[in-house]
């Protein structure tokens, strides 16, 4: 037997339906809150901003990153500033400062090598495509066969994050490639379903899949499905693509977002010449 909603959940859920928050991150914040008020025994409404400070302070103390945190301090903000409508509380929640890590980057081989060694055929072409278009693993997932759209070779995301629909690549061999499994498996609606048909492949049928490849292919880097749109991204730009192209095809609704590739576009890097080139140093080197 399902247990019933409680009246304030199904208000936040109301709250975030109407503000258009994605289901994921519905998801994430309904968790984050129900967490709080488990933490205190006490349903979250009765809570103040004392009871905040310590679920903060018990959070850093379990280790938990910074960005985990923003996570779930986000989540209570909303719940105290829209939800229960207490402005003065949600500004007195702590935003800790995130950590701004260099995201994992395949070379091209690698991610070639990653590929090769995914057996399954219909999960194979699915992380190839993610790399090809650069998709989200959720975008990926959600594509049918009318979204490729092979007249004008681009593919149409619909409902990416934060609900915009948008068009990215198509290479012609990434089409050929979708093709060839198109007249293999035939997929009723989803072009990458899950066991129950009618549905989409799960993201955690992804992950795995690509967890194995890389542990096949003998890499050494942590790699994930989102590892292969970095990669994608990184790529474009060390090819010379305008990075508001990059922008658009990725889906960012920030330039900073993507800017954030330049620091791991080793080829770019490798082109800059130091100014220690322009001095004659190695004449004067110690014996």
């Amino acid at each position: 037997m399902t247990k019933p909603i409680s009246p304030l959940r199904q208000r936040m859920i109301d709250d975030m339906t109407m503000r258009n928050l994605s289901p994921s991150t519905q998801e994430t914040y309904i968790r984050a809150v129900a967490q709080f008020s488990t933490f205190h025994r006490r349903s979250p409404d009765k809570l103040g901003v004392e009871h905040l400070r310590e679920y903060h302070l018990h959070l850093v103390s379990r280790g938990l990153s910074a960005n985990s945190i923003c996570v779930k301090m986000s989540a209570l903000r909303f719940f105290y500033r829209t939800t229960l409508r207490r402005p003065a509380i949600a500004g007195q929640i702590p935003m800790p400062r995130r950590l701004d890590y260099l995201p994992t980057v395949l070379a091209r081989e690698e991610v070639e090598h990653l590929l090769k060694a995914v057996a399954d055929l219909k999960l194979r072409t699915a992380l190839i495509t993610i790399y090809s278009a650069g998709l989200r693993i959720s975008e990926a997932i959600r594509l049918t066969a009318r979204d490729i759209d092979s007249a004008r070779m681009v593919i149409c995301v619909r409902q990416g994050k934060g609900g915009q629909d948008r068009y990215t690549v198509l290479s012609k061999q990434l089409l050929g490639i979708l093709r060839a499994y198109w007249h293999r498996t035939r997929p009723p609606h989803w072009l990458f379903p899950g066991r129950n048909p009618s549905r989409p492949v799960t993201k955690r049928a992804l992950q795995l899949a690509c967890r194995r490849a890389a542990a096949a292919a003998g890499l050494s880097k942590s790699v994930t499905v989102h590892t292969l749109r970095h990669s994608f991204a990184t790529h474009l730009l060390e090819q010379g693509v305008d990075i508001r192209v990059i922008q658009d095809l990725l889906g960012h609704r920030h330039i900073k977002s993507t800017v954030g590739y330049a620091r791991v576009a080793i080829d770019m890097i490798r082109q800059v010449q130091s100014p220690l080139e322009l001095l004659n140093m190695a004449a004067t080197a110690p014996d």
